[in-house]
């Protein structure tokens, strides 16, 4: 079989045969998870992180190999985990830049694109470390490079870069004392193999749906040394951990009360160095994503609030990590997933305004608004869900309080509503939120937010009335602010114009427009132009919420 295009259909594929790969391997991958202290298995961090982004790349309608790639790289982003997840998400997103804006990929395009992303992955870390995941990704990507060189089919390219992923993935003990003391080859590096493993199976046509992959003699042989060396972290003295927290953030850049700075990627990188090792930062238009080993994780906090609302937080003692491997190294049965500490509920309509609260945190997000109104028994299948302790609501429409009250009332755990009257409110609500918090100090500081932002919407009259003194046609388009009709008029464009204008005080800094089904984007941008024009302080945002009723949700913060 030959490939000269790569498509749409086939990346879609790739991915999602990739993802299902790994998944499958997950456990083997983290059987050679051999360092002092992991910040997590290293198989389940990727098979993770691929998830996100595989999620992302289904949930994409689009057939271009350039959206598509964009979206694995976004829902990668977000969902990364640990060092390794990170790193992959880097990967593709140099990939993707390799390849954005473009419908089908040639055999030189695939080959730079893995080039690419293999740059953007070191760049990532401030000291790349040979004999991993990231020798494997640069190693096999320069064979792949020789290859589309010589000929025009990806398939040949792709076997290329298996074959040398393959060798330099044998040569990691070579590279890294502890693998080759252990008997292991690098875990992030066998990851990543697996996924370009199923990427082949695609191009080559041998996908078989259900394939389970079985490992052959030799890594079952693998396997088993691994799992007699679990315990290579006792070659460690707990002692001789200089930095003893494992600090994770995601920091939103440019929102929040305490922004003070402008965010510069080096600037940013390079003070965090000085404070801390295993540095990764990482990061997009909309988001930075830090991982530092540190004794001061409270100055990392204070320093990303610098530039941004904290969105996540993660801290870690290692030396109690560590000291818990040293007394656990027999093999431990395994056991039912535990609760995690907190499990964020919110409704939403629209499949990009769901991705937007999940990306600010939200764990489970219902479907559901305006004209579809959850039930009590849906939020009460939702809070089974989550599988948390403490669980917040977050219902973004009066019309759902009740419910949402009801639901928190029955349930037998610990479960607060935030009175969030509008999707502005509620994805303003999550930036307050702090995982190391109790649940009444969350639910204070969250609510206390829900005044900080003017919520407004643009949609159709459906029939003619009239309301406070103004007179509204059937099919005039309305502007709503805080519940109240404040403008109508037949121009949808000069009501939403008009209606940020009315939301707009002198203390506005950013206005975010959430572009629903019926909404029209070039009109977005010149709405945008000139709300910018009028108000010079004010930055606006544009997001595909792709929400019913509203053409355009409006935020003013």
């Amino acid at each position: 079989m030959k490939v000269t295009k790569l498509e749409g259909k086939q990346f879609r594929l790739m991915v999602a045969t990739g993802a299902n790969r790994l998944d499958k391997n997950a456990e083997y991958v983290n059987s050679l998870n051999v360092f002092p202290v992991p910040d997590g298995d290293t198989g389940t961090n990727m098979n993770l992180s691929l998830a996100s982004g595989a999620k992302a790349v289904a949930n994409t309608t689009s057939e271009s190999v350039g959206d598509l790639s964009a979206a694995l790289s976004k829902g990668l982003l977000m969902g990364a985990r640990g060092n390794s997840g990170v790193i992959l998400s880097q990967l593709f997103r140099g990939f993707g830049k390799a390849i954005e804006n473009k419908e089908t990929v040639s055999s030189k395009e695939f080959s730079e694109a893995f080039t690419k992303g293999v740059e953007t992955a070191y760049k990532a870390v401030m000291k790349p470390v040979e004999g991993t995941i990231l020798t494997v990704a640069r190693e096999s990507a320069k064979v792949g490079e020789k290859k589309a060189k010589e000929t025009d089919d990806i398939v040949e390219v792709m076997e290329a870069i298996v074959r040398g992923a393959k060798k330099s993935l044998a040569k990691t003990p070579d590279l890294l004392p502890v693998l080759k003391e252990v008997g292991v080859v690098d875990s992030g590096g066998q990851g990543l193999l697996f996924i370009y493993e199923g990427f082949l199976e695609v191009l080559s046509g041998k996908i078989v749906e259900e394939d389970i992959y079985q490992p052959s003699a030799e890594e079952m042989t693998e396997l088993v040394n691994a799992e007699h060396h679990r315990s290579v972290s006792n070659h460690i003295h707990t002692e001789d951990i200089k930095f003893g927290y494992c600090t994770e953030i995601m920091v939103q850049i440019g929102k929040g009360e305490t922004v003070d700075s402008e965010f510069d990627y080096d600037t940013f990188r390079n003070h965090l160095n000085e404070i801390g090792d295993s540095l990764l930062v990482v990061s997009d238009d909309e988001i930075v994503k830090v991982h530092v080993h540190t004794e001061h994780p409270g100055e990392v906090m204070n320093y990303g609030q610098k530039f941004g609302s904290l969105l996540k937080i993660k801290v870690d003692n290692m030396r109690v990590q560590h000291e818990t491997i040293l007394e656990n190294e027999a093999p431990q049965p395994v056991k039912k997933a535990a609760k995690t500490p907190y499990g964020i509920i919110a409704v939403a309509a629209g499949e990009g305004v769901q991705n937007l609260f999940k990306s600010l945190g939200v764990d489970y997000v219902i479907s559901g608004g305006q004209t579809m109104n959850p039930s009590t028994e849906d939020i009460l299948k939702a809070i089974e869900e989550v599988n948390a302790e403490k669980i917040i609501i977050l219902p973004n429409n009066k019309n759902i309080f009740m419910a949402a009250d009801q639901a928190a009332e029955v349930s037998e755990l610990s479960v607060v509503v935030i009175p969030s009257k509008t999707i502005s409110q509620g994805m303003t609500a999550m930036l307050a939120f702090n995982e190391l918090n109790d649940l009444d100090t969350n639910k204070t500081e969250m609510m206390s937010e829900l005044k900080n932002v003017v919520s407004g919407q643009v949609t159709n009259a459906v029939r003619d009335t009239e309301i406070d003194g103004m007179a509204i046609k059937k099919d005039d388009f309305m502007g709503i602010i805080e519940g109240k009709i404040k403008v109508s008029q037949s121009n949808r464009k000069n009501v939403t114009i008009e209606t940020l204008k009315k939301m707009i005080s002198e203390d506005s800094e950013i206005v975010t427009i959430l572009l629903g089904e019926d909404g029209d984007e070039a009109e977005a941008a010149e709405i945008a132009a000139e709300i910018e024009n009028l108000f010079e302080e004010v930055e606006v945002e544009i997001h595909d919420g792709q929400q019913p009723v509203y053409p355009y949700i409006l935020s003013v913060e």
